[in-house]
């Protein structure tokens, strides 16, 4: 005979050949255990100042309370086995409290704060970290100071595993970390460094949700909602069958390219010649296929479908090099995406704050024009209300899609949120094409956002180009007067266009007087 405990205290006796029956009972009644979603878990920060729901799995018909600094909340358990209760919007606090949640049994979530709460989501640089170990690819600039003096224990990071679904999921692995020298080489370097300029601004705990995958389009990040909204997205999934008939070929060729990569690497790598045989010679990728990360709606459905409806401050967004190829999609998709993910939140307008591509040789073209179109597609997404752009044109580095300058494109970021929704007074925007009007042989430019004057770094304003009608572009030279630009060009006497940083990779030296870069634009429509 065995013997165990009921949840009751009392003992149970019984033979072993009921042992099974009893272990099958026994796994159901855990299984029937109050759940919390993966987000309430030790270190946590919740959204101040507006309600928070808290969420978990239970058994049907289960009352489930909550409470948290003084407050509660109750809940009755749906019959799928969902349940979801309220707490009334808090105040900010640093003071770490319990989360403690009770049905059958009680959940005790330790050392919660309350602050504000962001999103960061997208592709590799997104994804890119304070500091992976030496010699490898995502690594700020100065990462060693950075981590040493990554004192801050208000500042959160919660990492979400990465996982792709053929549909919406509410299964998530991840867990929150306490910013300090021992952890923060493994927080998102955009979202740290933001988080770092609006905490020493507020002094109020930050939470980041990290939610990025390298290498993935926008279509992957869309809802099944977002992606039949339009009649124009079939050509996405149009693509992604042919991806998948290609399939077992493109794998064929990946699995003979790659040992021959790994022999090559290997030689440059003991001439100390590595990193400039990968920039030459990029490590092969597994093609789309199956379970891939590209798959459209597959990472909404297992890396954003799990958040909701997580209360947030917004959302931080860095993505579109893999998009590059289809600029001109790239809009409608975009706002497609914000749209339904502001719907499935359930928030309102959630402020939606994005990083514009900076420069970048992309396919070893500086000339071409595939990411110039796609920061244009991104630049019409800010007609949607409660977004903006944090320009990153002169961040860029010309031999490598990952810059290592993070800490600017945080601040860029953070002067955003600083100014729109915290009250903080300063600049947030560099200069903005509005118009331009001709004056004889040349064009003036108008900005909006020049409030501070125009001001050209260490030569005449760069990459600017104008064209008559016959739509053929030529280098200009602009004198800066006041809040315009006045452009003129030799080899066009009847200018009737204007382009400026309207390429992959300009050089973008043209700012405002508070130091912040002018947006590339062009005035023609070609």
């Amino acid at each position: 005979m065995a013997q165990t405990d009921c949840p009751s205290g009392h003992s149970m006796r019984f033979s072993r050949s009921f042992a099974p029956l009893f272990l099958v009972f026994l796994a159901a009644a855990i299984r029937a255990d109050v759940v919390l979603a993966p987000l309430f878990a030790d270190h946590a920060v919740l959204q101040r100042d507006k309600p928070v729901p808290i969420w978990g799995r239970a058994d049907a018909g289960e009352p489930i309370t909550v409470t948290f600094h003084g407050h509660a909340a109750s809940a009755t358990t749906a019959g799928d086995g969902r349940w979801i209760a309220y707490l009334d919007a808090l105040p900010a606090s640093a003071e770490p409290a319990d989360l403690v949640v009770t049905g059958k049994n009680k959940i005790t979530v330790h050392d919660v704060l309350v602050g504000e709460v962001w999103l960061c989501s997208g592709q590799s640089n997104m994804e890119f970290v304070v500091a992976n170990p030496p010699g490898t690819t995502f690594r700020v600039a100065n990462a060693d100071e950075e981590v040493a003096a990554a004192n801050y224990p208000l500042i959160r990071h919660f990492k979400v595993k990465l996982a792709e679904s053929d549909t919406p999921t509410d299964a998530m692995d991840g867990s929150w970390a306490v910013c300090s020298p021992g952890t923060v080489s493994q927080f998102t370097a955009t979202g740290y460094f933001f988080a770092r300029d609006v905490y020493e601004k507020l002094h109020v705990p930050i939470g980041l949700i990290n939610s990025t995958w390298g290498g993935t389009p926008i279509e992957a990040w869309m809802s099944p909602l977002a992606l039949g909204s339009n009649p124009a997205f079939a050509v996405v999934h149009e693509r992604w069958q042919k991806a998948l008939a290609n399939y077992p070929q493109n794998k064929a060729a990946y699995d003979a390219a790659l040992p021959q990569w790994e022999k090559d690497f290997a030689a440059a790598k003991a001439t100390g010649r590595e990193n400039e045989f990968k920039i030459l010679n990029p490590q092969p990728r597994p093609p789309p296929g199956p379970g891939h990360q590209s798959t459209p709606t597959g990472l909404f459905n297992g890396m954003i479908n799990p958040l909701l409806p997580f209360a947030l401050r917004g959302v931080l967004w860095y993505q579109g090099e893999t998009n590059a190829p289809h600029a001109a999609e790239y809009h409608a998709l975009f706002a497609a995406m914000i749209t339904a993910w502001r719907a499935h939140f359930g928030q309102g307008d959630l402020p939606f704050y994005f990083v514009q591509l900076p420069n970048y040789s992309y396919r070893k073209n500086p000339n071409g024009t595939e990411w110039a179109m796609l920061r244009e597609g991104q630049a019409q997404t800010l007609a949607l209300p409660q977004t903006a752009m944090a320009v990153a044109i002169d961040l860029g580095e010309h031999d490598s899609i990952h810059p290592r300058n993070k800490q600017e494109v945080g601040r860029r970021l953070a002067l955003i949120a600083e100014t729109r929704l915290y009250g903080i007074p300063g600049d947030d925007s560099g200069p903005i094409f509005a118009s331009a009007t001709r004056e004889g042989n040349a064009l003036r430019v108008h900005f909006t956002h020049a409030g501070n004057g125009l001001v050209a770094h260490d030569n005449p304003v760069q990459s600017l180009e104008l064209a008559g009608a016959d739509k053929i572009f030529h280098p200009a030279q602009g004198h800066i007067e006041g809040d315009t630009l006045l452009v003129s060009s030799p080899d066009v006497k009847d200018p009737v266009a204007i382009r400026y940083a309207w390429s992959n990779d300009p050089t973008a030296n043209f700012f405002s007087g508070a130091g912040l870069p002018v947006a590339p634009f062009r005035s023609d429509a070609w």
